[in-house]
């Protein structure tokens, strides 16, 4: 219940603070966030952030399925299996790029 009222009453003051920010403000935070999104030391970190979750994603897979010997749950499997067949050497099919 504790922590259900300090939710509650920080979801107020969050509000309230908000509320007093205005349109305005908004307008600022929103213009701050798109200058730092495309920011190109932030989009080559983003880009490299991604690739290493993909290199990790893949080796993670690749162990899992090791260690499984051949007994993933069927859907499971099948995911995998779908994801091993369209997957290409160098095919980048995450939408990013290096610009």
């Amino acid at each position: 219940m504790r922590y259900r009222l300090t939710f509650v009453t920080g979801l107020a003051v969050g509000f309230v603070l908000g509320a007093r920010a205005g349109r305005e403000r908004y307008e600022q935070l929103r213009k701050s966030a798109r200058q730092v999104a495309q920011n190109p030391a932030v989009r080559n970190a983003a880009e490299a952030a991604a690739t290493n979750g993909r290199r990790a994603a893949v080796k993670a897979v690749d162990t899992v399925g090791a260690k499984m010997n051949g007994h993933l749950p069927a859907g499971v499997a099948d995911r995998v299996r779908s994801l091993r067949e369209h997957r290409a050497p160098g095919e980048d099919d995450w939408g990013t790029t290096n610009t």
